[in-house]
């Protein structure tokens, strides 16, 4: 019923999340990163603008999540969405000095409770090369900086977190499992979701 997309940037989170939605005929949830005016600054500045960013995206994901899991549609009652809650602890660990870091915690911890967790996670990993190559393509201007050492933190904090279990999960290989090119890696995708098989966290193969 409720979907979850992660994965680092540039893993094709909106690009899975658009095209379940659309096949579920589902609630689809992007995240509103257009509208953060700390951003682009970030990428300038990260030392002097990670902690009002941080802060910006946990704001605005609560409220965009809790608007939409608060007040369900009835005629499209399974949700898709290309970002985790949790991803603004992961990223603000990555981003931010211990003090800020703790303080932020504290915030997550007050909020994160209030709202309901996805019934899967689908975490999509790609290799750095990869990343920095989706990035290129995509053409976001204050992105084309990101350098690799940068990618392989978030990397590593999101490895951690998935040693944790927390959620059903399902782990996709973007450079094994091309959702975007092939349609028959979607179909692949699709056929294992609608056999709902138990599992804590699965690793997608193709043929």
């Amino acid at each position: 019923m409720y979907i979850a997309i992660e994965g680092n940037i540039g893993a094709g989170k909106s690009s899975l999340a658009t095209r379940l939605a659309r096949h579920y005929d589902a609630r689809l949830v992007l995240e509103q990163f257009a509208d953060n005016d700390f951003l682009a600054k970030f990428y300038q500045d990260a030392e002097r603008y990670a902690f009002p960013l941080e802060l910006s995206f946990l704001a605005d994901r609560y409220m965009q999540l809790k608007e939409l899991l608060l007040n369900p549609d009835l005629f499209q009652q399974k949700i898709v969405s290309d970002y985790l809650f949790t991803k603004s602890k992961l990223f603000a660990k990555v981003n931010l000095k211990e003090h800020e870091y703790d303080l932020f915690q504290k915030l997550f911890e007050i909020i994160d409770p209030k709202l309901r967790p996805p019934d899967l996670l689908i975490y999509l990993h790609a290799p750095i090369r990869q990343l920095q190559q989706n990035i290129q393509k995509r053409g976001r201007i204050y992105e084309q900086n990101i350098g690799g050492e940068y990618l392989e933190k978030i990397q590593d904090v999101y490895r951690q977190f998935l040693k944790q279990e927390m959620y059903k999960t399902l782990v996709i290989d973007t450079s094994v499992v091309d959702f975007r090119s092939n349609p028959a890696h979607f179909n692949a995708i699709i056929d294992f979701l609608e056999k709902d098989y138990d599992y804590k966290t699965h690793y997608l193969s193709v043929d």
